[in-house]
């Protein structure tokens, strides 16, 4: 794992806002042949005028094509769980890349370029203080246990792929989740840290969402850029190219 500190700087302040935040997961894998154009898509979201404020895209990268022939460095096996939980929730029918949610709900807009539409619901306010490398969380609870899911976005990355379907190829990747933790509370109050990265990135961003205890639905979401955070090995306006053998 690749230690990350928080320097020193102002405080960042996150508040979703009543309206719920679209959040947007793409499931991928530099394994296979049928994501890059899903990830290309996902990529323009960079320069998106509501970035944070009205979506927040997150890719997360699964392991279940790895046997063909290359291991994706970003993969994990909890990526994968989480998608095969939509489909035990009925939110999808099968688990396949490239997989598209849109707060929680399948999707497949992208293909002809459509953009999210907005839930119109509003679950009420997420807000975060991340501090010294804390977050400060809440949200209005209900009764019920919940979770707080943190991730840490790598942005401005490539991949030179050496093997596999995408043999050849060097993918540029944006949103990609370096880390991601969840954390129970019953008041809707949480205190966490921010998680390491895994791997190193040109920048980073962070994203943030709640849903209910045992159900990968998303709640709210917020997010934003986290320019603070360096790593030995990467810092602002560096481009971060893998090659994995």
């Amino acid at each position: 794992m690749l230690a990350c500190s928080m320097v020193k700087a102002d405080p960042l302040v996150l508040n979703s806002g009543k309206s719920q935040v679209t959040l947007l997961e793409l499931y991928t894998s530099q394994g296979c042949s049928s994501c890059p154009p899903a990830e290309r898509w996902l990529n323009e979201l960079t320069d998106a005028d509501g970035l944070w404020t009205h979506i927040v895209p997150v890719a997360l990268h699964v392991d279940y094509w790895d046997y063909l022939g290359w291991e994706d460095p970003f993969a994990i096996p909890e990526n994968s769980e989480r998608q095969r939980s939509y489909a035990q929730h009925k939110r999808t029918r099968t688990v396949y890349t490239p997989g598209m949610f849109v707060n929680g709900r399948e999707w497949r807009g992208w293909i002809y370029r459509f953009s999210p539409r907005s839930s119109g619901r509003e679950p009420g306010v997420l807000a975060a203080r991340i501090e010294n490398g804390q977050i400060q969380t809440s949200f209005p609870a209900d009764g019920s246990g919940m979770e707080l899911h943190v991730v840490v976005l790598g942005f401005d990355i490539a991949t030179q792929v050496e093997r596999g379907e995408n043999r050849n190829r060097t993918l540029p990747q944006e949103f990609v989740s370096l880390a991601h933790t969840a954390h129970h509370s019953v008041d809707g109050h949480w205190s966490v840290p921010v998680p390491e990265a895994a791997q190193p990135a040109g920048r980073y961003g962070i994203a943030l969402w709640v849903s209910k205890a045992g159900n990968p639905v998303p709640l709210q979401a917020t997010g934003g850029w986290l320019p603070e955070l360096v790593s030995p090995s990467a810092r602002r306006g560096s481009r971060a190219l893998y090659t994995r053998r």
